[in-house]
């Protein structure tokens, strides 16, 4: 089991200049959501950018996080979403 705070503290120390934002979906410190920002992305498919969360979770998903339901975002998507 881990808190939304340290899931998001992982991947803001491995990928460099970004934001996640993670919740606790099932309130179970097992299911999460996140969104993460970061500049780090531009010009990565999707499935690269996702690879970068994960490698930076250490191989806790799986694990500690049963579950993750992520999106990635350049800072310019993010910026533009509707």
């Amino acid at each position: 089991m881990m808190e939304p705070a340290a899931v998001q503290a992982l991947i803001q120390a491995k990928i460099p200049d970004s934001l996640a934002i993670v919740a606790d979906e099932a309130g179970d410190k097992e299911h999460f959501s996140a969104d993460v920002i970061s500049p780090s992305f531009e010009g990565l498919s999707r499935i690269q950018q996702h690879q970068l969360v994960y490698k930076a979770l250490d191989g806790l998903v799986g694990g500690a996080i049963h579950a993750l339901a992520l999106r990635t975002w350049t800072p310019s998507r993010w910026a533009s979403r509707a």
